[in-house]
């Protein structure tokens, strides 16, 4: 009887334990957004029709990174207490987002894609290796398109080239909905217009059901240098979309990053430097 309780309750344990792990998987989780370094310089340039939020970083070769939508530049806490050891960092709030300012002007990836061009010409900064997540590397595929002169190279992930690249159910799951809510809590705390995030998700909406729509002839004529990332767990970009990205674009370079999901960089920060890091030394 004793030798039987025993493994019952051996038994019992590892279905604990096993329980216990999956409800850990990191890819499940959205961890807080880091702490962000004092930067070396910050301001709001006036970009277009907007005040652009911006700081910078460090000293070196620059580095552009370039958030999703509804979030802000604080998401990249990890990458610039990493990289602006060895690199200029620069960060920015999109239209829009964070402490920048929005207009009546409707949301689209070429507008966006020319903010960020003016505000490098605000800069005086030539060209850079842009980083972007989500909506940040749609803008880092459109800069690569419209603007090549200005970039070393685009690091994108988790981005899509046409809306069917994105899941149908992204709406519904857990994580991503807990990003969206700590999203709007971030801009009420940081917006000059706290109030207006219902109006600004509307505005930014009608943007998603429409865009973008790149064919690819579009993508076959990018010259700039691409390494196309994607979480083997992402919630919102299909894997096989990005996989057809990798083929379109020419010499594109896809890497699966391993047990992390659209929020790769908050939840395996180490990784996701050493992926970029190894796409900056692959010239």
């Amino acid at each position: 009887m004793r030798a039987t309780a025993f493994a019952m309750l051996t038994f019992f344990s590892m279905i604990l334990t096993a329980a216990g792990a999956r409800s850990a998987e990191r890819w499940a989780e959205l961890p807080a957004f880091p702490s962000m370094p004092a930067p070396k310089v910050s301001g709001v340039a006036d970009v277009n029709d907007i005040k652009m939020y911006y700081a910078e970083y460090g000293e070196g070769e620059p580095i552009l990174f370039i958030h999703g939508g509804l979030g802000n530049a604080d998401v990249w806490g990890h990458q610039i207490a990493d990289f602006a050891r060895d690199h200029l960092v620069i960060v920015a709030d999109s239209r829009g987002h964070g402490r920048s300012t929005r207009s009546q002007q409707p949301f689209g990836y070429d507008l966006m894609t020319s903010d960020y061009a003016a505000l490098l010409d605000h800069l005086k900064i030539s060209k850079v290796t842009l980083v972007g997540w989500s909506d940040g590397g749609i803008i880092g595929i459109d800069m690569a398109m419209k603007h090549p002169e200005k970039l070393t190279r685009v690091i994108a992930q988790a981005a899509n080239v046409t809306t069917d690249g994105v899941k149908a159910d992204v709406m519904e799951n857990k994580t991503f909905k807990a990003y969206i809510d700590v999203a709007g809590d971030q801009y009420r705390k940081l917006s000059p217009t706290p109030n207006e995030y219902d109006a600004f998700v509307t505005q930014i909406s009608h943007m998603w059901e429409t865009q973008p729509a790149w064919t690819a002839a579009d993508l076959g004529r990018i010259t700039v240098p691409v390494t196309l990332a994607i979480g083997d767990h992402d919630e919102a970009v299909k894997l096989d979309h990005t996989e057809m990205m990798a083929k379109q674009i020419p010499g594109a370079k896809l890497v699966i990053l391993r047990n992390t999901s659209h929020f790769a960089m908050l939840q395996d920060p180490e990784g996701y430097d050493g992926m970029i890091r190894d796409a900056m030394a692959d010239r």
